[in-house]
């Protein structure tokens, strides 16, 4: 987004109702009233301290039925398969925040040269993917981490990974501690290779339902179910990914517009889609 705020290197994509590649029901019932004020510090508090059991009770809710299985993955993210250096060549990669596998299933299926490492912050999400028949421990490791101070190297050995997966995810984390996981997953990623970032952008349509009371901080709401979200510009991700060590690739805006026929809405999405590398070391 340039100082005028109109987005630089997007991508303007229809899509019908239902195809969100955010997946993202809504929760908030009416657009921003325009009123600023702040959640308190001590509600601020409690919602990082119990950050980890709203995302349980999220998945105790809804089970594996609130989002959609993102098949778009391989079509938006061609490093799933152009980083092979030779044909069937096994990748292996981290789905860092797996939710309950909707990234990380059609992905198995897809590619059957692909081994899976696979974390959550909730555990109730990572025991509903260990239960889903598609799990194979032989192709995929699931567990619980907290990827702002679990260490990623008890369970994925250190320059391992040829592709690390953040989908959805970075904006679920308070954004003091947004570089922590981007520390932990460095670890684990080999030289040369990529993380894969899709989130939310600024004035993306979830944001703008926000109600008045509900925002934590620049860019930071919180939702009626305690669950936070976080809306980026790419100016802001660059400066996280770059600080922490990281090679920009491609940072870009992917513009949408859902259209829901049957209600007669046209509804705005902004995301940022983006590809950061771990640079090759030189002795």
């Amino acid at each position: 987004m340039d100082s005028s705020g109109n987005y630089k290197g997007l991508q303007v994509v229809m899509s019908a109702g239902g195809e969100d590649p955010g997946q993202e029901k809504e929760q908030e019932a009416r657009p921003q009233s325009g009123d600023g004020r702040v959640v308190s510090a001590f509600k601020q508090a409690k919602l990082e301290k119990e950050a980890q059991k709203n995302w349980d009770l999220f998945y105790k809710r809804n089970s594996t039925n609130f989002f959609k299985d993102r098949h778009w993955t391989t079509r938006e993210f061609e490093e799933l398969r152009s980083c092979r250096e030779f044909e069937d060549q096994k990748l292996t990669i981290l789905e860092a925040g797996c939710g309950v596998g909707n990234c990380l299933f059609p992905l198995l299926e897809e590619d059957l040269n692909i081994f899976a490492y696979a974390c959550d912050f909730s555990p109730r999400a990572v025991e509903y993917v260990k239960q889903n028949p598609l799990y194979d421990a032989e192709r995929c490791k699931a567990f619980h981490c907290d990827l702002t101070q679990d260490d990623l190297l008890e369970h994925v050995p250190a320059a391992s990974v040829d592709v690390v997966t953040l989908i959805f995810v970075l904006s679920a984390v308070h954004p003091d501690k947004m570089h922590l996981v981007l520390q932990n997953v460095y670890k684990v990623l080999k030289p040369g290779k990529c993380v894969l970032f899709r989130d939310y952008g600024l004035n993306d349509h979830a944001m703008l339902r926000f109600k008045a009371g509900n925002k934590l901080g620049e860019n930071f709401y919180v939702r009626q179910d305690g669950t936070r979200a976080y809306f980026f510009t790419d100016v802001f991700l660059a400066q996280l990914f770059w600080a922490t060590g990281y090679e920009e690739v491609v940072n870009e805006y992917v513009l949408r517009e859902t259209v829901n026929k049957k209600e007669g809405l046209c509804v705005p999405r902004v995301f940022l889609q983006s590809k950061f590398r771990k640079p090759l070391r030189t002795s």
